[in-house]
Formats: structure tokens, C-alpha cells, sequence
């Protein structure tokens, strides 16, 4: 009997000891996680706090979590994170998924909730690592299904079911991403401003709804970042769209960049921030821009537009479109550039006369530095629209 005493104590201290270590080894993993994670947002100008840590690899949770862009003096309140499926992957740290629960935030009368924030196949990559998407946290797609402003108890905007999805870059591939909101809403009738009421009321959005929609890619060895769509559509008025093309944007820009905002939010109010201003146009001179356009497809509210200001002045749509029509050219013409008064007068006129689509678009013949779009800006102004090849077409012609 003794002896079976003596057997079961070893084994139940044995057991004890290997629970300790079990237990400090799960807490050095989640420790360390907690560490990485604050590490990598910290690489894109994202600060993290939290109270505490709790549970395990399967599932641990950040307590009362506090993120603050590094530039700016207060944070916000998320309250938990949680990860759950945690792996580690050739020093990389692999999480299954990362959420928030809903948070709020109210400042100056104006409340804004956001529903729980989700991501997927996130993953923290190797401290040290000599390859530079290691520092940045990489997810392959997220999702919020809800937010929503309120002022003064009233909606003022809302947006549903919000998603991104991120292709990492491999094997030299530039990462692509797109996005899009299902749904929003804005409530335009609580503008204060009489003069915007009125021509709120005239056109018929007291309320608008629509959706959005981006794609895009970055190329993370020389810095190419293509914004290949950013539509925002407004039901019952049309889409408007833009796209940029420009190189440059590596992590070290975005890192010198970083540093430079947080030295701006640093000085006190009211100091001299010229020298940093000039520094980040000395900045800005490592890129180069490639292209970029602005477009409208219109779903009625040109002919809304052209009826409004019709009835200001006691004249039919059609006389304000002839107008326009009248006005456009002398305005082009102080650009110096005949070719293009020639090109935008046929297509506003095109435009006006049957309202589909009018686009605005910069396409350099090889990519400019912003060096010399700068230099062109003080010196030659009016060369600018030359040197980045502007062009404007109506209705896809």
C-alpha cells in the first residue's frame, strides 16, 4: 500500500511538473505572438497596446487592445482581439484568424459603430528577416459587415458588408488586392447649410444610396502601386471612378514617410513646420507618376444638374447645356494647348448632348518624375497638361 502511495505521489507530482512547464511554454508562444503582432503594425505606423493576454495557440485573446497611428495623440478602444489557429512557419508566425468584437466611439456629438472586424490567413512575418514584406502584416482577405454614423441619434452614414481580398506577392509577383461595400447610405437631409438644402432638395437626394468597389496592385521591389478602379456608384446619379499609376512607393518611402508625419504631429502649436514641409517634398521626389484618370457615368444626374440651374436663371436645360457648350472653349484656351481645347470642347459637346461618360485621363509617354511635375508647376504651369499627356473623351470615344 505503500508503495502504490508512493507510486501515485511521484506520478501526480510528475504530472504537476509537467503542467507548469506545459503551461509557461504556451504562455512564452502567446507572449511572443503578442510581441510580433505589435512589432509588424508598428513597421506601418500602427501603435498597439493591450491589458493582457489570455488562452492558448488555439485561441488567445489581447485584452482591452488600444491602436493609435503612430502620428496622432489619441488611440482607439477596441477592447478584445482574439487569434485563433496560430502556427509558426519558417519563423513567420501563421494566424488562422484574427477578429475584434463591435466597438464604438463617440467625439464632438458623433457616435460611429463598427460591427467585429475579421481577417483571415494573416501572417506575422520572420523577426529580422532580410526580406522586406517580412516587417508588414500580410492577410488574405477581411471583412466588416456593418458601420454606421450617427449624429445626434440620427444615421447620418452607414455601410454594409465591407471586404477586401490580397493576393501576396511570390516568386517576384506584385501583391493584388480588390475590395468592395454591398451597400450605404447617406442622409443628406441633415445638412444644416440652406444654400446645399436647396439644391438638395431640388435635385431629389435628400437620402442616396450606392456602393463601392477598388482593385489594385503593389510591386514591392520598386515601389509600382496601380489603383486599377475606385468606383463610387450613387443610384439614380452615375459612377464615378479614378485610377493612379505611379513607382516609387517602396517600404523605405513609406517608412521615411512615416517618420516625417510623426515629427509633424510632434511639434507644438503653432510652430514653424516649414522645414519638414520642404522635407516632404524632397520626399515625395523619390516617385514617379505613370498615369491616372478621373471618370463619370452618368445616371441622370447631368439632366438633373442642367434643370436646376436652368430654373435659377429662367432658361430651358437645353439652353444651360449650350452655354456650357459656349463657355468651355474660352476656358481651355488660357491652357496654352490647342490640341487639347479642341479634343475636351468636341467632347463636352458629345457629352452634353447625349450624357454616358466623360473622362479626364494623364498618360505620360514614360513615366515623370514628380521632380519635374513640380519644377513644371512653378516655373511652366501651362505646359503641365503636355508633359503628363492629358486627354479628355466623352462616351468611350
Amino acid at each position: 500500500m505503500t508503495i502504490h502511495r508512493s507510486t501515485f505521489q511521484k506520478l501526480a507530482f510528475s504530472t504537476f511538473l509537467f503542467s507548469l512547464s506545459l503551461n509557461s511554454a504556451l504562455a512564452q508562444d502567446t507572449a511572443a505572438v503578442a510581441d510580433r503582432l505589435k512589432s509588424v503594425l508598428a513597421n506601418q505606423g500602427i501603435e498597439i497596446n493591450w491589458a493582457g493576454v489570455s488562452g492558448d495557440t488555439s485561441s488567445m485573446v489581447l485584452e482591452g487592445v488600444i491602436v493609435k497611428p503612430v502620428a496622432e495623440k489619441d488611440g482607439l478602444e477596441i477592447g478584445d482581439v482574439t487569434l485563433e489557429g496560430v502556427s509558426e512557419s519558417n519563423g513567420s508566425f501563421v494566424v488562422d484568424t484574427v477578429s475584434t468584437k463591435a466597438f464604438s466611439k463617440t467625439e464632438g456629438g458623433t457616435t460611429v459603430d463598427v460591427s467585429p472586424v475579421v481577417m483571415h490567413g494573416v501572417t506575422l512575418g520572420t523577426e529580422g528577416s532580410t526580406d522586406p514584406m517580412a516587417s508588414l502584416l500580410i492577410y488574405k482577405s477581411a471583412e466588416i459587415a456593418s458601420l454606421t454614423v450617427k449624429v445626434a441619434d440620427k444615421t447620418a452614414f452607414s455601410m454594409e458588408n465591407m471586404s477586401v481580398d490580397v493576393t501576396p506577392p511570390a516568386d517576384g509577383q506584385a501583391m493584388a488586392f480588390t475590395g468592395s461595400a454591398e451597400e450605404f447610405t447617406v442622409d443628406l437631409s441633415l445638412v444644416e447649410d440652406p444654400k446645399s438644402r436647396e439644391v438638395i432638395d431640388a435635385l431629389g437626394y435628400q437620402t442616396i444610396s450606392g456602393s463601392m468597389g477598388l482593385a489594385g496592385s503593389w510591386q514591392p521591389s520598386d515601389g509600382r502601386m496601380e489603383l486599377s478602379q475606385y468606383d463610387i456608384t450613387v443610384d439614380d446619379a452615375g459612377t464615378f471612378g479614378m485610377t493612379f499609376d505611379l513607382s516609387g512607393y517602396t517600404l523605405d518611402f513609406f517608412k521615411s514617410m512615416q517618420e516625417m508625419q510623426k515629427k509633424i504631429a510632434e511639434q507644438p502649436e503653432g510652430a514653424d513646420k516649414s522645414a519638414q514641409g520642404m522635407a516632404m517634398l524632397g520626399l515625395m521626389q523619390q516617385l514617379s507618376f505613370s498615369g491616372a484618370s478621373i471618370r463619370f457615368e452618368d445616371d441622370s444626374l447631368t439632366n438633373r444638374l442642367l434643370e436646376y440651374f436652368g430654373k435659377q436663371q429662367g432658361m430651358s436645360a437645353k439652353d444651360i447645356a449650350n452655354q456650357a457648350k459656349a463657355i468651355v472653349p474660352f476656358g481651355l484656351a488660357q491652357l496654352n494647348n490647342p490640341e487639347l481645347t479642341a479634343q475636351a470642347s468636341a467632347a463636352v459637346n458629345q457629352y452634353l448632348d447625349d450624357p454616358k461618360s466623360i473622362v479626364i485621363s494623364a498618360r505620360p509617354a514614360s513615366p515623370v518624375p514628380f521632380a519635374l511635375i513640380m519644377a513644371d508647376a512653378m516655373s511652366n504651369p501651362l505646359n503641365l497638361t503636355k508633359t503628363l499627356g492629358v486627354a479628355v473623351k466623352a462616351n468611350d470615344n
